[in-house]
């Protein structure tokens, strides 16, 4: 067992509205996070020693089990097609594309001439650019205008600061503007001259927008943007028709937009409506919206909780000039909203299923693509260009693999570009997916999806990996994994919980599970795998629950308060340390994650709420299921030290002889490994941990 050097480090103690909190393994901090991020190797000793040897211990208890990761490792790769490619994506006169060569762990960013087969070029090998690196992941990447150059970013430490570079194509080398520590967002201008990026701050929020002209020295970019709101994050994007660019700035309650002219790139930023707590909007743009040129806006004004469209002239965009062009319908979630020339397309949700709505500009005239089964995911892409009638979009469900279409929105005509492939065999008959609904001690009814092998005994016998997430809105997609059919295939259940705190049932879903009412996610979470009991679905004593990021603040509030309930937890990157993180401002995502929990140093009220659920300082002395977490030394969400600091605390006063394994991955971030043979090794071994703790 891993010993923590408490003597040598004293906890640490403060004051909080008249309270005193004591965090034991606040050491496990490193004052020089910041510096650890850029470059992991100045991590100090005294922790890094406490990591490797939580490491090993974890290790040494997955030794036993080598044989068993060896073999998911094998089947999953097997399930995957090695040399996949992208379904190309034309513009103008070429079409890109990515794809991977047969055992190549990262991906080549390729284009062709628009209508071949043959002529392919290659942008980017992710194979020679990751070449002796312990980390490599692409970022944004973007084409000129002109298609002579390509703009891409790359992160090399898992901690998102992406080097932006820009490469000749016909050349084959990057040119000598080399960008450093950005965001990964990338634009061009229209002329080609310009690209506009972020910075982050000191405390690793994206808050500045650059110009870069080409060809001169990056110290000389323009700053033409910068976020005064420490809780407000920037981030950039373009509108369909390309006229102009979008310095989107917000956090998970309130937004604001400024455009960019990209055909006058040296213009100022134009703001469209000014900030206001609580309302969010997006923007698009129409160059002759019933003659005139206009802003399409995606917004929750005017009480539209779930959200409506609505149309402005460009020349005033404000609030006061807005008028309705889809209006609110209560728990009708509005997911996206895209415009075509002759079309308005919105992706929305509805009794927790999607679908994809497109309307004719000219009458108004609606119709809707959507799919028959119980439950599916559904996502769409408008591709390049904006005076065409063709999409793209994307079908899968927890039994169909996923497939891609192309769609003329005026003719409904459909063609099926991609599916894919499963090289060791797939057959959807083989299993079944069903959507349950368990009742919540509210009387609220939680969805749950489920999927299991045709021959698993449905008697209540059968062992159960329950995923959750329930934070920031996110819905949880049911949507084709194959590497979970590894789970399926030796007789589990696998099953989503679609708990408040994501908008599967509305934006209400996602407000009765925030701040004040954060509880009731973790309640909802608990009723799912109680009704799975119940209905003998799943064996009492056999649930594996399953969380990620917030999803792992999840897996630690239920271990606290159903321990009894669960064989196992799989806390991935956990957001555990909750109230030490929110009274530190200093962090990255403090700020602009207030709205969603709370902020303790300046309201009591929210304080007490935290404490009494933030799984760190709930830890107690009694018996807990097997756990098992995972940590990225490089992550800037979650840092390292709050799994660290939560298994440290469990270790020293739970009264379980349970394992309790740490596993922190000291070259990545919060994404995990980064490569794709890589992640299956890390998949691998939580399978194998919920086959072990579930009796397979």
């Amino acid at each position: 067992m891993s010993t923590d050097p408490a003597a040598a480090h004293p906890p640490l103690t403060r004051q909080f509205h008249g309270q005193t909190l004591v965090d034991p393994h606040a050491w496990l901090r490193a004052d020089n996070w910041r510096e650890v991020m850029r470059d992991p190797s100045v991590l100090a000793e005294d922790i890094r020693a406490w990591l490797e040897s939580e490491n090993n211990e974890a290790e040494a208890w997955l030794a036993p089990h080598a044989e068993q990761r060896r073999k998911l490792v094998k089947e999953m790769r097997g399930r995957l097609k090695e040399d996949d490619a992208s379904v190309p994506a034309t513009d103008g006169p070429f079409a890109y594309f990515t794809r991977f060569r047969q055992g190549g762990q990262h991906p080549l960013i390729c284009r062709r001439p628009a209508g071949a087969i043959a002529g392919e070029t290659v942008l980017l090998d992710g194979d020679a650019l990751a070449h002796g690196k312990a980390y490599f992941q692409f970022g944004d990447a973007q084409q000129s205008p002109d298609h002579r150059l390509y703009a891409w970013t790359a992160d090399e430490a898992g901690s998102e600061y992406y080097t932006l570079r820009i490469r000749d194509i016909d050349a084959g080398t990057d040119l000598p503007d080399l960008v450093a520590e950005t965001t990964g967002d990338v634009l061009w201008s229209a002329d080609g001259a310009h690209l506009f990026y972020i910075r982050r701050d000191a405390e690793h929020r994206p808050s500045f927008v650059y110009r870069h002209r080409l060809g001169t020295d990056p110290s000389e970019d323009a700053l033409i943007y910068e976020e005064p709101d420490k809780g407000f994050f920037v981030s950039l994007g373009r509108t369909q028709s390309r006229r102009f660019g979008l310095i989107s700035c917000g956090d998970h309650d309130t937004s604001e937009v400024w455009l960019l002219d990209l055909d006058a790139p040296l213009d100022a930023p134009a703001l469209v409506e000014p900030r206001a707590a609580g309302r969010r909007y997006g923007v698009e743009h129409h160059p002759c919206l019933d003659g005139v040129e206009s802003l399409v806006i995606e917004t929750n004004a005017d009480g539209a909780e779930d959200f409506k469209i609505v149309a402005t002239p460009l020349a005033t965009p404000g609030r006061a000039h807005w008028r309705d062009l889809v209006s609110h319908k209560p728990g009708r979630l509005l997911l996206g909203t895209t415009v075509l020339r002759r079309h308005l397309l919105r992706l929305e949700r509805e009794d927790g299923l999607p679908r994809l709505v497109v309307r004719a500009l000219a009458d108004g005239a609606e119709h809707v693509v959507a799919f028959a089964e119980e439950a599916y995911s559904l996502g769409f892409d408008p591709g390049y260009g904006f005076d065409k009638t063709e999409i793209r979009f994307t079908y899968s469900s927890m039994t169909t693999p996923s497939e891609v279409w192309d769609y003329d929105v005026e003719s409904r005509a459909r063609a099926l570009r991609k599916r894919q492939e499963v090289p060791s065999g797939h057959d959807p008959q083989r299993y079944v997916t069903r959507r349950l609904m368990a009742p919540a001690a509210d009387g609220e009814r939680v969805p749950v999806s489920l999927l299991f092998a045709r021959d698993t005994p449905i008697d209540g016998t059968a062992p159960c990996l329950l995923y959750g997430y329930g934070a920031y809105g996110i819905s949880i997609p049911a949507g084709f994994s194959t590497s979970r059919l590894s789970l399926v295939d030796r007789g589990f259940v696998f099953a989503i919980a679609h708990i408040r705190g994501g908008t599967e049932k509305g934006w209400r879903w996602y407000r009765e599970g925030k701040l004040a009412k954060k509880t009731n996610s973790f309640s909802d979470f608990i009723a799912a795998g109680e009704h799975l009991v119940a209905q003998k679905i799943v064996a009492p004593d056999r649930i594996v629950a399953h969380g990620g990021s917030a999803g792992g603040m999840l897996m630690g509030a239920v271990a606290n308060m159903r321990p009894d309930l669960f064989a196992g937890i799989v806390a991935e990157v956990p957001f555990v340390d909750v109230l030490n993180t929110m009274l530190d401002d200093t962090l990255p995502l403090t700020p602009p994650e207030w709205p969603e929990w709370g902020n303790p140093i300046a309201d009591e009220e929210a304080y007490a709420t935290i404490k009494s659920y933030s799984p760190y300082d709930n830890v107690a002395a009694k018996n807990y299921p097997a756990i098992f977490a995972l940590a990225g030394l490089t992550d800037p969400r979650v840092t390292y030290w709050e799994p660290a600091k939560w298994v440290a605390k469990l270790r020293e006063t739970k009264t379980d002889t349970n394992p309790l394994l740490l596993r922190t991955n000291m070259d990545a971030g919060h994404g995990g490994a980064s490569g794709r043979f890589d992640r299956l090794e890390e998949t691998a071994m939580i399978y194998a941990f919920a086959l072990a703790v579930a009796g397979r």
